[in-house]
């Protein structure tokens, strides 16, 4: 019997390596730079009337819609569409107008003139001239006719939104993702739940007999008394699971936008089903050509390009235009048109080692993110690859937890046929037990072991939002 429980507690253990790789992936990716989850919270969705049915897909959508890391990320992607406007404007014409009334006097002497006329002459130059007053009414345009690092700081910035929109593919990829995982969570709760139960139904049942017999003067006091410690010792794991089954639920609803008093039941069992529809070289290919991640750093690396040639556009010569025309007068009835055109050809000469600093700056960036980009390629192998292995030690785990069920209910079923004919006291019942709970919850946690590690595949593949379902209904 020590056997058994050694052997219980290596199963239980070798468990916990898949469930945390299974999480690992999101945990990375969850997170924002500044170190706050992104994808743990939520905006609150319209309220159901009424206890709520929900399915996976239901769940999913509703996690696309309200969760905080989607929301996020949308914004993110507004703010670098509006850095594309700014950086496009110096490229565009820019039209301005204005109306201008002067009312004005002039110290001439103040500005060096000074008249001294001869008495002879009979009249003399003030030095104070004025008030006078005029009004002049202009529209004038510019326009960048060559502006080699304007263009590259656009370009940059292009490249920086389509980087943003991957991003957004890639959040709702993780959003799939978490929704399902905690989906995946509840239902283990559940069934740990369910499990519970049959297991205070059992120790009932045994308690009972043993109750019986004790009454008769079969057996001893001390096999009533122990076949009620297991008793009460399972209804209070029952308690607790249905305590974990209820925060269960409550972290799902943060991550779907319901209220964490929100009645919901879940509808999707997603029992076992092996991983037939997809091999590891069609998910690394999968992984290779769609991961948004992948793309996102793809375009960083190519806004970090045009960042780098716009410093070093800043030694380029510019040229620009500019031109207005307006009527200026004393009055609108007493005015005349006026205008000017001009061209400008600037030459950069030295500017305190600017540019070069510019320069310097722009390429370490673009060094830096050639380094992500390749890091991030070899990772998206890797992390397709963990997913299958997971895959593979959950497929088994659940293999043996399944016969390991089926040993377990017939060695409580001859221990009690034992107790029964009075062979064996409840020391053998209440262990072989122990065994069936045991038994029972390494199935449940290799099961959801089994589904993370699925849905795992589709993350790491880059394609959870269109083959998550299929994967974890495969057959």
């Amino acid at each position: 019997m020590p056997y058994r429980w050694l052997r219980s507690m290596f199963l239980a253990l070798s468990l916990l390596p898949v469930a945390a790789s299974a999480f690992a992936q999101s945990d990375s990716l969850a997170t924002s730079s500044s170190g706050r989850p992104q994808s743990q919270g939520s905006i609150p969705g319209d309220v159901p009337s009424g206890p709520l049915s929900l399915s996976l897909d239901e769940a999913v959508k509703r996690g696309l819609r309200y969760n905080l890391g989607t929301i996020e990320s949308q914004q993110s992607l507004r703010q670098a569409h509006g850095a594309i406007i700014v950086e496009r404007s110096p490229l565009l014409p820019n039209l301005n107008t204005y109306l201008r009334e002067v009312d004005q006097q002039i110290d001439l002497a103040s500005f060096g003139f000074k008249f001294n006329a001869p008495p002879s002459l009979g009249f003399s130059i003030p030095s104070i001239v004025g008030p006078f007053n005029y009004f002049d009414l202009r529209a004038g345009l510019t326009q960048k006719l060559a502006d080699i690092q304007a263009l590259r700081t656009y370009q940059s910035s292009r490249e920086s939104f389509r980087a943003a929109d991957f991003s957004v593919q890639d959040t709702r990829e993780l959003v799939v993702y978490v929704v399902t995982a905690g989906y995946l969570e509840v239902i283990a709760a559940s069934s740990r739940v369910d499990s519970a139960k049959v297991q205070v139904e059992s120790a009932q049942a045994i308690y009972q007999q043993a109750f019986d017999r004790f009454n008769s003067g079969l057996s001893a006091r001390i096999d009533m008394t122990r076949s009620q410690v297991e008793l009460q010792t399972q209804q209070q794991r029952l308690t607790s699971e249905q305590a974990s089954y209820a925060k269960q639920k409550i972290a799902l609803a943060r991550l779907i936008g319901l209220s964490a008093g929100q009645e919901f039941t879940l509808t999707d069992a997603l029992p076992y089903a092996p991983l037939e529809n997809l091999t590891l070289e069609q998910a690394i290919d999968l992984a290779s050509q769609n991961r948004s991640d992948l793309k996102a750093a793809e375009a960083q690396v190519h806004a970090a390009e045009f960042s780098r040639k716009a410093a070093v556009a800043e030694r380029f010569p510019t040229l620009d235009f500019a031109a207005d025309y307006g009527v200026i007068g004393t009055n609108p009835a007493n005015s005349h048109g006026t205008f000017s055109v001009a061209g400008e050809l600037r030459f950069p000469i030295w500017a305190g080692g600017h540019a070069r600093g510019d320069i310097e700056e722009a390429d370490a960036s673009l060094q830096q993110r050639r380094a992500e980009y390749e890091d991030l390629r070899a990772r998206v192998e890797a992390d397709v690859r963990t997913a299958f292995l997971d895959l593979t030690a959950a497929a088994e785990q659940v293999r043996v937890a399944q016969s390991r069920r089926g040993l377990a209910q017939d060695e409580l079923q001859q221990a009690r046929d034992r107790f029964a004919s009075g062979v064996a006291d409840t020391v053998e019942v209440v262990q072989a037990q122990e065994v069936v709970s045991s038994a029972e919850q390494d199935y449940i946690a290799s099961l959801n072991a089994h589904n993370l590690a699925k849905a795992s595949v589709a993350r790491a593949s880059g394609q959870a939002e269109k083959i998550m379902r299929d994967l974890l209904r495969s057959q």
